[in-house]
């Protein structure tokens, strides 16, 4: 099988590009052979390597300033899942796209499931749910993956920017009041794999019935203090932190202020998931 990955530069996709050795020709490609933003190029791409699976971990995720740049992240992170989707349907291939927390309002303190309503308060969260329903109605064979406050140590994310800060000052004001499950990048990696190579050995008749959206997040549940605090506690590092509230912390989107979702269903069809802290302990290691 070949499978066509997207942006194998960043925190998911360089993780897949080597969880997905195993199970097929991998072609990645990043944002200078296939720029998302591109829709006649991410056509192009797709029908010159005409793939069986295609596997999107690339997206627009600067959320606040998606606020400003709302059709350029719609583009992105909607348009051109569409297009994979339809391109994909005249393959015959399938897809594989990851979806976000923020879909949910973050307004209930119980942790949602799948089929639980969405609403969407930024624009980030917006472009990815037009994202999801645009492959749900293209009627491609597809999984979707909903994860949650991804980190990892490439790229730009929550655990490194607070690695750095925690080294370069003595004290940190960090948000108390926002509730979420930190995943690691080779986490996401890890599942995806392990759940295609079951869909490999799975026979014609796997994706109509396990097809669908998932929530792939780690087990429990912190606050941006608390992930902070176990992060200086990991790396040994000293200074001082401050619990505030997000209002005390102005930025351009809103956030969700309960964004824990339930990854029961993925683990009950296909594998566990790790606690958060778990996770974190082996990717600073």
């Amino acid at each position: 099988m070949k499978i066509l990955l997207t942006g194998n530069t960043g925190q998911v996709g360089y993780e897949l590009e080597r969880t997905l050795q195993g199970l097929g020709e991998v072609v990645a490609v990043d944002r200078s052979v296939m720029d998302l933003s591109d829709l006649d190029q991410v056509r192009d791409v797709i029908r010159r390597v005409k793939p069986g699976l295609i596997v999107n971990p690339a997206a627009y995720t600067a959320v606040d300033k998606a606020e400003s740049e709302p059709e350029l992240a719609h583009r992105i992170n909607a348009g051109a899942p569409a297009v994979m989707a339809e391109e994909g349907l005249k393959l015959g291939a399938k897809l594989v796209h990851y979806s976000t927390d923020y879909v949910f309002p973050g307004n209930d303190p119980s942790a949602r499931k799948e089929n639980d309503a969405t609403g969407p308060i930024n624009v980030y969260g917006a472009s990815k749910l037009a994202g999801e329903q645009a492959i749900v109605a293209s009627g491609i064979p597809h999984l979707i993956f909903r994860t949650s406050w991804v980190y990892g140590m490439r790229g730009k994310n929550f655990l490194l920017t607070m690695l750095r800060l925690a080294k370069e000052r003595d004290e940190l004001r960090v948000v108390a009041d926002q509730h979420g499950a930190p995943t690691w990048s080779r986490t996401i990696a890890d599942t995806t794999a392990l759940i295609l190579a079951q869909a490999h050995a799975g026979g014609a008749d796997w994706w109509q019935q396990k097809g669908g959206i998932y929530h792939l997040s780690s087990q429990g549940q912190t606050t941006w203090f608390e992930f902070t605090q176990a992060i200086i506690e990991q790396a040994g590092i000293e200074c001082r932190l401050l619990p505030i509230t997000t209002a005390e912390y102005p930025v351009p989107a809103p956030r969700p202020a309960y964004s824990v979702m339930s990854s029961q269903q993925l683990m009950d069809t296909f594998c566990r998931l790790p606690d958060w802290r778990e996770a974190l302990r082996l990717c600073m290691q």
